[in-house]
């Protein structure tokens, strides 16, 4: 075994917050996600008799007055709405309080990514436009609406004065988010980073424009089983929302306050296939490649990983692709891997996906224990993985959370288990 490689600040994980289809918080949420419930049920947002699919995995009984004042609530899309829910459990969780000063502030800084932005909010805005004119637009129609707002509302909440911006890159944004962070915090450029991904697009053209693609599953009058990743019956995703957000900080300032450690992030790897419009290059060819770099940085072999959160949306093409990736880099190792697919049950969060996973991987790694991967009645033999329908025991060290996008973009995050 190979150490990990420690060439710049080592980069642990002090907080977690998470706002998903399972639950309204990290406790509520993975208790769920380690019982195999699902979060799937018929769309309430809209009036989707008319689609293709009618049913998602909806965030349910999110009041975001919880968490933000009634009259910023109309400053916020659903997907910022999230954000900010997140990233407040995520700070309070990491004992990062107020009495922080602005000097210290100022390297501390916020990377939110979504995929789709406020796309409920450019529907209602629409509406109005055609209903009542231009003059009756809302002056809240933009700063709710573009991708980079959720960062911005949460660095002016928790007062982050460093680097703020959004990373946008289909369903590997909120992945890209932390691995930026990450970086930051390795160079030695910020000492604390709030990053995740947040997504609210369970809307008419969401919905729609996903089917129209041919990329959902159709199973109306089974949600319950809809998503089914590595299964031989997988017919495409299902529809998530919500946010995933992680504080990430130098180890020696955490340790130094007394933080809980949930774990480190040891690796990064971002490619891009160069391919394909949507369709993953063949064998996962740059998955294969983002999963190599991360193990790369770190310094380990591929016989160290003892788990991996798979991207495994539940598309025919995607998983095998994922699977075949898996196989090179993994190799004769691959049959002790546990492999977990998540989605199976919050189904796909797109932008927010990266964030959630990542989040999923950390409690994994920090209690030990690989969550099951729902749905699977009949695995599918060209995705020959070690999967479970339940929750298990695994003794590891290292954890690995893929996130794949449109455009063929690739991101690999791996994680340490804490050994002080």
């Amino acid at each position: 075994m190979q150490s990990d490689r420690r060439d710049g600040v080592r980069v642990a994980v002090t907080g977690l917050g998470l706002v998903t289809p399972l639950g309204l918080d990290r406790a509520t949420s993975w208790a769920a996600l380690l019982a195999g419930r699902h979060g799937a049920g018929p769309i309430t947002r809209f009036d989707a008799s008319a689609y293709r699919t009618r049913f998602a995995c909806e965030v349910k009984d999110f009041d975001p007055e919880t968490f933000i004042e009634r009259k910023k609530v109309k400053e916020c899309d659903r997907f910022i709405q999230f954000a900010l829910a997140a990233a407040q459990m995520a700070w309070q969780d990491a004992g990062l309080g107020a009495s922080l000063g602005p000097v210290a502030r100022e390297r501390m800084g916020c990377i939110i990514g979504s995929g789709m932005g406020g796309l409920e909010t450019i529907e209602r805005q629409y509406e109005v436009l055609k209903a009542r004119g231009p003059s009756k637009l809302s002056p809240y129609f933009v700063p709710s609406t573009i991708a980079n707002l959720a960062a911005g509302q949460v660095a002016m909440r928790l007062g982050l004065r460093g680097i703020n911006y959004c990373t946008m890159s289909a369903c590997a944004s909120g992945a890209h988010a932390i691995g930026e962070g990450f970086r930051l915090i390795a160079r030695g450029l910020q000492d604390v980073m709030v990053v995740g991904g947040a997504e609210a697009s369970i809307t008419q053209l969401g919905i729609g424009g996903f089917n129209a693609m041919l990329a959902l599953s159709t199973r109306n009058d089974d949600p319950a089983g809809a998503s089914r990743p590595f299964d031989a019956g997988r017919d495409g995703f299902v529809m998530g929302e919500g946010a995933g957000v992680l504080v990430l900080e130098s180890y020696e300032r955490a340790v130094a306050r007394g933080a809980t450690v949930y774990a480190e992030l040891v690796g990064y790897g971002a490619t891009d296939d160069a391919h394909h419009l949507t369709q993953p290059a063949p064998e996962g060819e740059g998955a294969q490649r983002a999963m190599a770099q991360c193990l790369a940085e770190a310094g380990i072999d591929p016989e160290v990983v003892g788990h991996v959160n798979a991207h495994a949306t539940s598309t025919p093409v995607g998983d095998v692709q994922e699977a075949q990736g898996l196989a090179a880099i993994f190799g004769a190792h691959l049959p002790a891997v546990a492999v977990a697919a998540t989605k199976s049950m919050t189904g796909h969060l797109l932008g927010a996906a990266g964030g959630v996973e990542a989040a999923f991987t950390v409690l994994s790694l920090h209690t030990q224990t690989v969550p099951p991967t729902a749905n699977l009645t009949a695995p599918d033999p060209a995705c020959a993985l070690s999967l479970s329908t339940e929750a298990r025991p695994v003794s590891m060290r290292y954890a690995l959370s893929n996130s794949f996008g449109f455009g063929g973009t690739n991101v690999s995050l791996l994680f340490a288990r804490c050994e002080r």
